[in-house]
């Protein structure tokens, strides 16, 4: 059941450490080279999973 939310990535302040990837439940998000987490919105649920286990902030929720 989504959420009326999404997640979103700022890859500028992302470290690709892939926890949120390992974390997430939907599989919505992953690690793309070693660089940088981006998110699947059709995938996304908006459970916010990610955006508190990222240990550098660089995931955030915004409306659909």
């Amino acid at each position: 059941m989504a959420s009326g939310k999404t997640a979103v990535v700022n890859k500028k302040r992302c470290v690709a450490c892939g926890a949120c990837e390992n974390q997430c439940p939907k599989a919505a998000i992953k690690v793309y080279y070693g660089c940088y987490a981006a998110v699947t919105e059709d995938n996304c649920v908006g459970c916010g999973m990610c955006l508190k286990i990222c240990p550098a902030g660089s995931i955030s929720l915004k409306e659909r």
